[in-house]
């Protein structure tokens, strides 16, 4: 709003008995759209600390401002409740990383799967991985203790590396179970090509914050970077249902 609009702004504001205050939404989207017109604003709404908003980025993560959209924060906020400091940020980030991998569908992910499984882990996975490769010969002892191993690509070397072109065989592969186990015991897997989801996994691997692999987001949101031991792995993903 000019300066020389404020009166006349002001005189429908008194004469309507509306405050005067700029709508917060459209102020803090210009402003942060004024440092970067691509920023994947995704919503913006009262934070729980009053005078603050939080602005939801595609992929989950998690900002702050005033109404005016002139202050930014970029950083957890805590809530102090029954003497404990509470992460609002990590939840509510972890509940957007939630809602994003748990509408994923099957078809689309390499799933290990035990009979009856009591929860679900999603691993973005590379095939030359070390670490990837140690967490996959443990994925009958997750299955066993009733976790869901479900595979989301994540070439670490970008979508042009020879590992990209090995996670599209895989993803490919007339027996994606078969081939998986083939790339992550370093044994050859078929070329094939089809119209796969590998390229769109890397890139909301890198909207949610995967910075290599393994990445093992829970059934909650919550991520977890890195290898951790399946019975280490199986108690946290069981705990992250309650």
């Amino acid at each position: 709003m000019s300066l020389t609009r404020i009166p006349v702004a002001l005189a429908l504001l008194l004469g309507s008995g509306i405050t005067l205050a700029a709508d917060p939404d459209q102020a803090i989207r210009q402003s942060l759209t004024s440092l970067d017109a691509s920023l994947p604003i995704e919503a913006i709404a009262e934070s729980p600390m009053p005078g603050i908003y939080q602005v939801q980025l595609k992929g989950g993560r998690q900002l702050y401002t005033s109404a005016d959209g002139q202050f930014l924060i970029q950083g957890y906020l805590f809530q102090v409740k029954d003497g404990q400091a509470v992460n609002l940020t990590e939840i509510e980030e972890s509940r957007a990383v939630a809602k994003q991998i748990n509408s994923i569908p099957a078809k689309e992910m390499v799933v290990f799967a035990p009979k009856a499984p009591k929860t679900h882990i999603t691993v973005f996975t590379d095939t030359d991985c070390g670490y990837c490769q140690k967490l996959h010969s443990e994925v009958p002892e997750l299955n066993r203790l009733g976790v869901e191993v479900r595979y989301l690509a994540f070439p670490r070397q970008g979508l042009n590396s020879p590992a990209a072109k090995e996670l599209v065989n895989v993803w490919c592969a007339k027996d994606q179970q078969d081939a998986m186990n083939r790339a992550k015991t370093r044994q050859s897997v078929a070329d094939a090509t089809c119209d796969n989801p590998v390229a769109k996994q890397y890139q909301l691997g890198q909207m949610i914050g995967v910075n290599g692999t393994p990445a093992i987001v829970l059934a909650n949101g919550k991520m977890i970077p890195g290898y951790q031991p399946a019975p280490q792995l199986a108690k946290i993903a069981l705990e992250s249902n309650d």
